[in-house]
Parts: C-alpha cells; structure tokens; sequence
C-alpha cells in the first residue's frame, strides 16, 4: 500500500497543502496522512503515518523538506521506515530506498538539503542584524492583532474560535490570544 504524507508550517499555506494532497493521491496513495505544522515541532501525524505503514508499504512525499528538517532527523525517518519492511518514495526527485542508488540519493540530498537550508538561515539572520542596526527592523506584522475587530464581530456572532482562524486564515492560538487580550480590555468576548 502507498501511503502518504503531506505537510505545511502553517494555515496560511492552504494552497501548498492542497497541492501536495491532489499529488499524492495521483500517485496512488490509498492513506494519505497530513498536517499543518513548523517542521521543529512535535508532527503528530507523522508519527501516526510511521506507526500505521506495515511491511511492503511505501511512504510516498511530495518533496523532502516536506518529510524530514535535517539530514540526521531523514535517516531517521528512513530506518524507521525500513525496520518496518517499508521503503519510502520522494516524488519530486524520483526516488525511493527500495534500491541501493535510491538509499546513497537520499543521504546525498539529504545532506545538500540541509546545507542549502543552513545557508539560507544564515542569510536571512544577517538580513535582520544588518536592518536592525540600520534601524529598518519592525519585525512580522501581527496579522491577527489587525483583525481584532472581525475577530469580535464573528465571535458575537457565535462562530467558534476555530472557524475564525480558518474563515480568515490565522492561527486559531491567535484568535484566542486577540478574544483573551479583548476580554482583560472589558469587551464581552466568550471565549469558549
């Protein structure tokens, strides 16, 4: 059985989540496991997806980064994934460990992945020392804290919390900090 895995770091990425679903499922996965998570954090569903693949099985990913945050952490998914007689596909590279040059490209790209990812971290901190020294830093917008009046409105009438997050495309830990935040300032918000 093929079975899939599909990821974004977060809500707003809808698009990318959707994409890589429709990909898999052409690929033939008959379980298609997702989420929408930062790749540092705890990922439940792949936990689920790697417990729930049984020998023979593949685990089918749109693109690596999708799948694993370094090179150690992919060849760790990739032995868990082999210690249970599976063997794992990247469709974007067209590879799987089911073969000998398929387990090397793993390791290959795995680690250019990571050092792309490295490098790209290292750019975007120099980015943000230099515009703070110039003093051009502002950090990220809060995109929730500007929609705190729709977020009031929806909530007064009667939409729950997470249909806010989803109606307007934030985060629903967001939604609560705004409905939390217009509480203690004395709005009649029910958080429940």
């Amino acid at each position: 059985m093929k079975v899939g895995y599909g990821r974004t770091s977060t809500f707003e990425q809808q698009a990318g989540l959707a994409a890589q679903l429709r990909d898999l499922k052409a690929a033939g996965c008959e379980k298609v496991f997702e989420e929408q998570v930062s790749s540092v954090a705890k990922r439940p569903q792949l936990e689920a997806c790697l417990d729930f693949i049984r020998e023979g099985d593949t685990l089918v990913v749109t693109k690596l980064d999708r799948l694993a945050r370094s090179t150690q952490h992919l060849l760790e998914v990739a032995d868990r994934v082999k210690a249970k007689g599976a063997d794992l596909s990247i469709l974007n590279l067209g590879a799987d460990t089911s073969t000998a040059t398929g387990r090397l490209m793993f390791t290959v790209i795995g680690a250019v992945a990571t050092f792309e990812r490295e490098l790209m971290l290292e750019r975007q901190r120099e980015g943000v020392a230099r515009a703070k020294a110039e003093g051009k830093y502002k950090g990220r917008k809060p995109t929730a804290r500007a929609r705190a009046a729709e977020i009031a409105t929806l909530r007064a009438d009667g939409v729950r919390p997470v249909d806010i997050a989803r109606r307007l495309g934030i985060g629903r830990a967001s939604v609560y900090r705004v409905l939390s935040a217009g509480a203690r300032a004395g709005m009649n918000l029910a958080l429940g």
